[in-house]
């Protein structure tokens, strides 16, 4: 590897196809250098390939053509069209210009040769880049078309069929938003469903997977032949002589289309309730385990089972459709399955109640007691996997349905599960028993709780006592990690009420600490430390000091021999998030355990993501691997970024701005090293303009800042400005962003004036105007949704929480605007007048309220800041204000009044006349 690294780029194209070329060699070894030249060409196109010269070019391009031509192997033929297809990719110009037409004409003539394995070739080619005819695709439309619909065709070549199915479809999704194609392209459809019939039979699902990604990307496409493309679905998933990932393939088309196509499901009401059914068989489909109820590991579920998938589509399916459509259908086969003898239905039937609770949550509320009664009484099924189903759903419940679940069941629930964790016989219910109480208690309000809690602590304290003698006598630890979260997630709720039962707990809780040091143990051991710093911090100091050196000292040995635990050992998060607590509870007196502290929590806060840009060949060889996640990026490309390690980087920064927080001056010492860290994550970019955010990054510089004073905020200043723009201008997170935006504007009302230089307000400017448009934008299109054939209720109340997340970033542009008046008055004006057509917008009386809302707002602060130049602009914002002091919304109704009033504080003698008009429209609004 390092070898090959060091070889000059020109030089490795020459060595890779002299490999290539060499028909003499192992196959590995051929194999191995197209692939090495497929990525080199994906990943270092520009820095290698426009070095070479013309002739070079020539060579190489006419060399890949010839080289599928002659290739006997079909695997090395396939790696030679990703090659020729990546290079293609690369060739086609900004102005979508193919500099590489011969290899158009190779499509077109190997797709129509006599040879298969050219027009094998020619697809391939195509479907790996569909966009290949670049600027000329619309001259080439029925060609490509014609092309496709021959090769579907062809019944005497299975390969050609199946691969024209998948081109098909990649030309489809490669052209989602382009309606005029996807409807003149319709009548391919058929087709592509033939070929996912029959490539299934020949054990091959990659038709099925494209059939998927339409699903998900251009669902519309499917509209005129929803009816055949939903039913094959469900007969793919109902024939249990197909693989079980083909039958969860076949079943996810239909999943997919209730999360993007809902309306247009709800349609095929018919189809919903066969599918149901399918979902349910899945679930029952589960195996005889003699070992499962005492079990001490819990290995992760098996995501390839049924019972999982079924599970999954399910919930998905219920929070696609909603509950309106979905309980109806859903409740009588549930219960049924809750009647039979044979416990796999039992446990399907609870399973299901504990799938479908969040998307039916609104239907359910009205029959909760029925459910919650029926299912309470499963916690004494014979079976003990039905006991643990029972303890599923009642924890999931308490989730779903809190408070209101805790409000109504508090008696039912606390007593029914303590009981179900004295199955000493079954320690996997006793667990899932001990896991529900988690649920149930971190919601319960504390009110609720006080009157158990002597109860849950008996119960609690009498496990632990037990497990413990078990973990010392057998090694047996599952029951008394689950109890030892319990017992954290009690006393988190009840605070202060848990003092007198401290001393009942701390002694045995110290000694896991103390002495479950083997490797097997290490989560019992996390959970510990966290359930004693959780104690700590609900009684309080006082009554924790007596503890806190032991405690402290048992920590500091963990985090001493911190540098030798593994990347993934479970004690670091908990440590991490215990030491904070630790600082909250003593206060100043922390401090002096900071040198230990900050080396690992530095550390593991400076953990940088591993990132690739990747094809869709590279994309499948990795898919496996744990902790990746991708995004398409079209063409067959995804980016994809390993996860692992990201949230514990995260809880470190927050842990960061806990200490910053709390020891104040005594954290400066570090401030300096926390922003040599941080500030390079603001700065963190990945493909073009997408920008990976830390959003624990920016709180924790501020913190920083505040700790030092506005000086040392200015010298971070210019490190921060242009990641912040950046990061307004390019997250697609709606949440993350509104932060940034919020951020900002902090940042801004702090520096003041001078903090943005004309690049900054050039930038910012249009960023801002970009967001205004996209805003109306949306409306547009909402409206348009409105208009569809598919348009129902469930889809109003999606447009509306799509319209409630732009108002939310319409508020952020006016916080930004706020801070940018505030701080540079006046002299801004000619800055905002690119922006002020979208402002006076906002407040035309045909808007929305909240628009109307935030532009008066907007317009409000340019009175307060920017008077008495800000009359120039009455023209445009008087009369809406003067109308809207009698609005019927009271929101907008503030706006304008305070617009008047600061009209008459700060507006000047030019207002003096408006001001006197408004006296009787604000008199009214005491009426």
């Amino acid at each position: 590897q390092e070898a090959y690294e060091n070889i000059p780029g020109q030089s490795k194209i020459t060595f890779l196809l002299q490999a290539i070329r060499n028909t003499a060699a192992a196959e590995e070894a051929r194999q191995m250098a197209a692939v090495l030249l497929r990525r080199l060409l994906s990943s270092a196109f520009e820095e290698v390939y426009p070095a070479l010269s013309p002739d070079d070019q020539t060579s190489i391009k006419s060399g890949l053509l010839l080289i599928i031509q002659l290739e006997t192997q079909s695997s090395m033929r396939k790696k030679i069209c990703d090659i020729v297809a990546e290079l293609a990719r690369n060739l086609i110009d900004e102005d979508g210009n193919n500099q590489w037409p011969e290899v158009l004409k190779f499509l077109f003539d190997s797709v129509s040769s006599q040879n298969v394995g050219l027009r094998e070739a020619a697809l391939h080619i195509f479907w790996n880049f569909p966009g290949i005819f670049g600027n000329q695709q619309q001259h080439y439309l029925e060609v490509i078309k014609r092309m496709l619909v021959q090769c579907m065709q062809d019944q005497e070549h299975p390969s050609i069929k199946t691969l024209s199915a998948r081109a098909a479809a990649a030309f489809v999704l490669a052209n989602e938003h382009n309606l005029p194609l996807l409807k003149h392209f319709a009548d391919l459809l058929p087709g592509i469903l033939q070929a996912v019939n029959d490539s299934c039979y020949q054990n091959d699902d990659s038709v099925l997977k494209s059939l998927v990604e339409i699903a998900d990307s251009v669902p519309k496409y499917l509209r005129p032949h929803l009816e055949p493309t939903l039913q094959l679905s469900l007969k793919l998933c109902a024939d249990a002589s197909l693989s079980n990932m083909q039958r969860q393939l076949a079943l996810e088309v239909i999943v997919t289309l209730s999360e993007t196509a809902a309306a247009m499901l709800r349609r095929h009401t018919n189809i919903v309730a066969q599918a149901i059914p399918q979902m349910l068989a899945m679930m029952v489909d589960l195996e005889e385990d003699e070992d499962w109820a005492n079990a001490d590991e819990l290995d992760d579920d098996d995501f390839d089972s049924n019972a999982v998938a079924g599970e999954s589509a399910l919930d998905r399916m219920a929070c696609g459709l909603g509950g309106k459509l979905v309980l109806p259908m859903i409740k009588e086969h549930i219960m049924q399955m809750l009647q039979n003898p044979d416990w796999k239905y039992r446990h399907a039937g609870l399973m299901a109640l504990s799938a479908i609770g969040e998307g039916c949550h609104q239907q359910m509320e009205g029959i909760l007691n029925e459910i919650v009664n029926f299912v309470l009484l499963f916690l004494q099924d014979p079976h003990p996997r039905v006991r643990y189903a029972a303890c599923n759903a009642i924890g999931q419940m308490a989730t779903d349905f809190a408070p209101g679940f805790q409000k109504k069941f508090h008696e039912k629930a606390s007593t029914a599960l303590l009981q179900t964790m004295e199955d000493q016989g079954n320690q996997r219910v006793q667990a899932h028993a001990a896991a529900a109480l988690i649920n149930f208690t971190e919601d319960c309000p504390k009110s609720l709780l006080i009157p158990y809690l002597d109860n849950l602590v008996k119960h609690l304290h009498s496990t632990m006592v037990i497990k413990l003698q078990e973990l010392i006598q057998k090694g047996t630890k599952l029951v008394l990690e689950q109890v030892v979260t319990s017992i954290a997630s009690v006393a988190d709720t009840a605070e202060e009420k848990f003092v007198p039962y401290y001393d009942l707990f701390m002694p045995s809780l110290k000694h896991i600490v103390e002495n479950a040091v083997q490797k097997e143990l290490r989560l019992l051991r996390g959970k510990t430390i966290e359930c004693i710093s959780l104690i700590g911090l609900a009684v309080g100091k006082e009554k924790f000091m007596q503890d806190a050196s032991d405690v402290m000292q048992l920590l500091l040995k963990t985090q001493t021999d911190f540098s030798d635990l593994e990347d993934d050992d479970p004690q670091i998060s908990y440590m991490i998030s215990a030491w904070a607590r630790m600082c909250k509870i003593l206060g100043k007196e922390f401090q002096q355990y900071l040198p230990v502290v900050m080396g690992p929590l530095m550390k593991t806060a400076s953990i940088k993501p591993e990132v690739a840009l990747l094809d869709t060949q590279d994309m499948e060889n990795m898919s496996d691997d744990d902790g990746w996640e991708f995004v398409n990026l079209g063409d067959q490309q995804s980016f994809g970024i390993k996860t692992a390690g990201l949230e514990e980087k995260a809880t470190a920064c927050q842990m960061l701005v806990c200490y910053a927080k709390e020891l104040k001056e005594g954290f400066v010492e570090y401030t300096e090293q926390v922003v040599k860290l941080m500030v390079p994550l603001l700065k963190f970019y990945f493909h073009d303009d997408i920008l990976l955010t830390n959003s624990t990054s920016m709180p924790l510089l501020l913190e920083c800042a505040r700790v030092r004073g506005p000086e040392y905020l200015t010298q971070m200043w210019h490190f921060m400005c242009d990641a912040l723009i950046k990061a307004i201008g390019t997250e697609p997170d709606s949440d993350v962003l509104s932060e940034i935006m919020h951020s900002f504007a902090k940042c801004i009302e702090v520096m003041g004036d001078g903090c943005l230089n004309n690049e900054h307000f050039e930038e910012l400017g249009g960023i801002l105007k970009g967001k205004l448009e996209e805003h109306f934008k949306n409306q547009e299109l909402r409206q348009v949704k409105r208009q569809d054939e598919d348009y129902d209720e469930q889809v109003e109340e999606s447009l509306q929480d799509e319209d409630d997340s732009d108002v939310y970033i319409l508020t952020k542009v006016s916080d930004i605007l706020h801070s940018i008046f505030s701080s540079y008055k006046e002299k801004v004006l000619p800055w905002f007048e690119r922006l002020l057509p979208l402002i006076v917008n906002l407040i035309c009386p045909h808007r929305p309220w909240p628009d109307r809302q935030w532009g008066l707002c907007i317009f409000d602060d340019i009175v307060e800041h920017c008077s008495p130049s800000s009359f120039k602009y009455a023209e445009y914002f008087l009369r809406p204000m003067l109308q809207s002091i009698c609005d019927n919304s009271p929101e907008v109704r503030q706006a304008a009044a305070y617009g008047v009033g600061v009209m008459a504080q700060f507006g000047g003698d030019s207002y003096r006349p408006f001001c006197t008009g408004t006296y009787m429209h604000l008199i009214k609004l005491f009426e």
